[in-house]
């Protein structure tokens, strides 16, 4: 049996890995998406944005961990989810991911990257702006995500329902 190749865990490997997460979610290749996160990875959308430390200590628009995302994934893929007829679509337009820290001995990485994010559906367009920050950990399937957080712009307006994952 031969071993395991080894995972690439460079710059360049975690600036891909952001541009193909995105690329999944716009290709509404969601159960692919979700295989990016690590068994205990979470994503979250602060209420206050960048100024909120933690979603704990105040209200937050998303704060899920696997099992929330796997349910939310199914909600959308079932036939008959009201919320998608007719189906949401997105599109990620990404800034060139500006990688903030990386610990090739311990396998982990912080990357900001600033975003403007479009979902449609039906005639219905929604815009949002802002700055994801993924802290990355390179484990033996790969690099995975441990926390995507989602910072927009001007959090405290009020948000139409967002359906699919910003």
């Amino acid at each position: 049996m031969s071993p395991a190749p080894q995972i690439e865990f460079t710059e360049s490997a975690v600036q891909g890995f952001i541009e193909h997460e995105a690329a999944l979610l716009d290709d509404a290749r969601l159960d692919e998406w979700l295989n990016l996160f690590a068994p205990d990875g979470h994503y979250w959308v602060p209420l206050q944005g960048a100024k909120q430390a933690d979603p704990w200590s105040h209200n937050s628009i998303a704060y899920e961990d696997l099992l929330l995302l796997r349910l939310r994934v199914e909600r959308l893929k079932n036939p008959r989810a009201h919320s998608q007829h007719p189906p949401s679509q997105c599109q990620h337009v990404l800034q060139r991911p500006h990688l903030e820290r990386m610990d090739a001995v311990s396998g982990t990485a912080t990357v900001r990257t600033a975003f403007v994010y479009v979902e449609a559906r039906g005639e219905e367009q929604l815009v949002l702006a802002g700055r994801c920050r993924h802290e990355l950990r390179c484990m033996p399937e790969g690099i995975r995500i441990q926390l995507k957080r989602v910072d927009l712009l001007a959090p405290e307006r009020p948000l139409p329902a967002v359906q699919l994952f910003i």
